[in-house]
């Protein structure tokens, strides 16, 4: 693993509800997750082996061959999880420029992974943590289990560029970085100057974003060693719906 250029600014664990409202994100390093969640270091590292087992993403609309993906679904009322009925990701080109408009079915989460003690915490403690941003709400949740790769020599996590997700709170965590370099994390101000750069390195260390103020994007990874890769986990949480419930079919 290359040494990341911009270390994150991170957040002491008690803080994480008051800067969220004061500047629209936050950054926890893997021992402030853990400590929050209620999850061990080795409930979480459990969950990283199903990274091997991500299908490609078919619908890149850059004919790349970079990214691997899952994507299921859940509702979280109050501390009450389950899981919906698979489902198309859908966004709208107000938000994805380039992947907008498009109802996209990817393959679902795998039951193992679902059942693994840590991923029902992770989803009640982010539940929590919106309702602390936003008010309590019914979360609707999308998990997207992401692999970038360098099979074209090139890596991009966010290939639609800067953007913002269309829901109310995102979080990104980081799962495996290797032999790579790049995949500069950039935050914005969605309405001012304001921004930062820095790169997540720690695994199970996560950004967690209120989509209303701020976008994000990722920058290209490109290898310096084999294997080269850069793992994520990104958690989406919407209050009153999914989105594209009412998109045309």
């Amino acid at each position: 693993m290359t040494s990341p250029l911009f270390l994150p600014p991170l957040t002491p664990p008690a803080e994480l509800d008051a800067t969220l409202q004061r500047q629209g994100h936050a950054v926890l390093d893997a021992a402030a997750v853990a400590r929050l969640s209620g999850c061990t270091a080795a409930e979480l590292q459990a969950l990283q082996p199903y990274w091997d087992a991500l299908p490609p993403d078919t619908f890149l609309k850059d004919g790349g061959r970079y990214r691997r993906r899952r994507h299921s679904c859940f509702v979280l009322d109050g501390e009450a999880l389950s899981q919906v009925p698979h489902r198309p990701h859908w966004q709208p080109l107000e938000y994805n420029a380039l992947h907008g408009g498009m109802q996209r079915l990817f393959e679902p989460m795998e039951p193992a992974m679902v059942a693994q003690p840590a991923w029902g915490r992770l989803l009640r403690w982010l539940g929590r943590t919106a309702s602390a941003l936003k008010g309590a709400q019914r979360w609707y949740i999308e998990a997207h289990p992401f692999r970038i790769d360098t099979t074209d020599g090139i890596g991009r996590p966010t290939p639609e560029g800067a953007h913002r997700d269309g829901v109310d709170l995102v979080a990104v965590f980081l799962v495996q970085r290797r032999g790579v370099k790049g995949g500069e994390t950039r935050v914005f101000e969605a309405a001012g100057p304001q921004g930062q750069r820095f790169t997540l390195a720690e695994p199970w260390s996560v950004l967690l974003l209120d989509d209303a103020r701020v976008i994000h994007e990722t920058t290209p990874i490109q290898p310096v060693a084999a294997p080269a890769c850069r793992d994520t986990l990104v958690v989406t949480l919407r209050a009153h719906a999914f989105q594209g419930e009412d998109a045309p079919r």
